[in-house]
């Protein structure tokens, strides 16, 4: 369906720590999606580690991960999580079937509706044509997520889980 380049955009990042911060502060508890409530939950599996240790790398050609070189922490009900937490998330669960499917990491059948109703929620809810506009203009970040959240929809469509790389 589509690649998410590297590095990941300062302006995207930013993009999504205000609109998981925005959800938290706006949207009452038993109405927000099931992953948010995962994400700020103390026994998430979203720990950060593994995106913190990916803000470290820099190839030899200087290519990075992360244009920020520090996550964005965030506030209030979040205030122990940082962007790191929320890209953690997106980047799903270690598959299992890996030697087979060449494909490290998935999103479980089992998962894509809640994935689906997160990134709908922060990637489309409430957003003007103009600043959809703006973020997809100013940089690839924004398109690539809603190729994801489509291709989540697929996967949903047909009973199956989406593979990622």
């Amino acid at each position: 369906m589509g690649r998410v380049t590297y590095p990941i955009e300062a302006q995207f990042e930013k993009f999504l720590a205000d609109r998981v911060q925005l959800a938290l502060d706006t949207i009452d508890s038993s109405d927000q999606p099931r992953l948010l409530r995962i994400l700020i939950d103390t026994e998430s599996p979203f720990d950060g580690e593994a995106t913190k240790e990916l803000r470290r790398v820099t190839t030899p050609q200087g290519l990075r991960f992360f244009e920020l070189r520090v996550p964005i922490r965030l506030s209030r009900e979040a205030a122990r999580l940082t962007t790191d937490n929320v890209f953690d998330l997106l980047a799903g669960f270690r598959s299992d079937d890996h030697d087979e499917t060449t494909y490290i990491r998935e999103l479980p059948f089992g998962a894509t509706a809640d994935y689906y109703d997160f990134l709908d929620l922060i990637l489309r809810n409430d957003l003007s044509q103009s600043e959809i506009m703006r973020l997809s203009t100013r940089g690839k970040n924004y398109s690539q997520f809603i190729r994801l959240l489509a291709a989540i929809e697929r996967a949903e469509a047909l009973n199956a889980r989406v593979l990622l790389d």
